[in-house]
């Protein structure tokens, strides 16, 4: 017979140790299910973002005030600047995105020639603007990053900043196709993944996950969150 080592006080110290119960569901801090999936209900409130105290650091206080010093409406446009990770990401209003743009990529002492990527965030129950475009914009002169977000509401829209970056043409149309943001003045703003006559925005969190059907029987594999029930 094996017996377990104990304690002075009689605890079993081969019995695995309590993980504290997470305020988080889901994937995160879970026990006992298995559930890795993510669908077992999850919830994660987003911390609010504030705005980053100067200095920033690096070149970051460059970058801001060759921007302050070029655009006569920055105070007005930036709402906030937030350094995380290394990375400074410039908050701005929607329908300022287009100028700050265009300053970005002509000025001499920023010559940030290059947008890499428009993306969509959907933070859903965070506040009214839950949708999120974030622009990743590159100088190759300096050898710099930064990133551009604007936040807007469901349904709502953003000036196309194609006039001064051409690559985000088919960038924007994939944000509007997942996402539905419209942005305005762009060229051709139709879906790129989807049918033109698809009903939906299937990146957004509130999108239903949907079944497979299967020819077999006329069968149909349930929807993620429903295949298995997570405690």
């Amino acid at each position: 017979m094996t017996v377990e080592p104990s304690s002075p006080d009689g605890a079993n110290l081969g019995a695995p140790a309590q993980t504290p119960a997470s305020p988080q569901k889901g994937m995160f801090g879970i026990t006992g299910t298995g559930d890795v999936s993510g669908f077992g209900g999850l919830v994660r409130h987003r911390p609010e973002s504030v705005g980053s105290p100067k200095p920033y650091g690096g070149y970051f206080d460059e970058v801001t005030d060759a921007l302050e010093e070029a655009y006569p409406g920055f105070a007005d446009a930036i709402e906030k600047v937030v350094v995380d990770r290394d990375e400074l990401t410039l908050h701005i209003k929607a329908e300022r995105i287009a100028e700050v743009a265009q300053i970005m990529r002509d000025d001499e002492a920023l010559r940030f020639e290059l947008c890499s990527s428009v993306s969509g965030v959907d933070y859903l129950n965070s506040d009214s603007r839950r949708l999120h475009v974030t622009y990743h914009l590159t100088s190759m002169t300096y050898r710099r990053r930064v990133r551009l977000e604007v936040a807007i509401p469901a349904g709502g829209s953003v000036p196309s900043v194609t006039s001064a970056y051409p690559t985000a043409d088919w960038q924007e149309r994939e944000t509007y196709d997942m996402f539905g943001v419209i942005f305005t003045g762009h060229p051709n703003l139709t879906r790129v993944l989807m049918p033109d006559d698809w009903e939906g925005y299937p990146q957004r969190k509130d999108y239903p996950l949907g079944g497979v059907p299967v020819e077999y029987k006329g069968a149909e594999i349930p929807p993620p969150d429903q295949r298995r029930v997570y405690q």
